[in-house]
């Protein structure tokens, strides 16, 4: 089994970037974390989706990923916990269904959203207010990497928690130690 030092080495490890970036926060960052990196990586997504697991809170009825990131994540998630998946769109398309949420039904649902990297949390604040406008009831959000970046102030400001498998300090620390 692997520790959650061992998952954030090695998270790290394949998606930890330097460099100039400009997050969709407008923000720029010398280091970045591509979370297609490990999202790509089939063992390492699952892993990190097994470690997850254990982090839903209780009586969630529906995983909604947010596009694009969250989508790989909760559809691995889903598989470690037996609930039903939600896709959620930045914005319902305009042919097909015209829905924004695809999949399992969110309206009147307990619904966790489930995001990969959280910096300043505008787009789990945004969704959540499409979902609750769609009757989910939506009180929590859980993401792999918490950069620490305002992100569990804004959604604490909307009535969401945010829970994170790892955040940017986990990442710098499991790093550090080793020898």
């Amino acid at each position: 089994m692997t520790t959650h030092s061992d998952l954030a080495r090695r998270i790290h490890a394949v998606s930890h970037l330097t460099g100039q970036f400009t997050l969709r926060s407008g923000r720029t960052t010398a280091e970045y974390f591509d979370k297609y990196r490990f999202e790509g990586d089939p063992v390492l997504l699952d892993e990190t989706a097994r470690a997850m697991a254990s982090l839903v809170p209780a009586g969630t009825e529906v995983l909604a990923g947010l596009e694009m990131g969250g989508i790989p994540v909760v559809t691995a998630l889903g598989r470690h916990t037996g609930l039903p998946c939600a896709f959620v769109r930045k914005q319902a398309k305009p042919y097909g269904t015209c829905r924004l949420a695809e999949g399992a039904e969110v309206v009147g649902r307990k619904v966790l959203v489930v995001e990969d990297v959280v910096t300043s949390g505008g787009q789990i604040v945004l969704s959540t207010a499409d979902l609750r406008a769609l009757g989910a009831e939506v009180g929590a959000a859980l993401c792999v990497i918490d950069r620490e970046q305002g992100g569990t102030d804004a959604l604490a400001a909307e009535d969401i928690e945010l829970i994170s498998l790892l955040t940017a300090t986990d990442l710098r620390d499991a790093v550090s130690d080793c020898p």
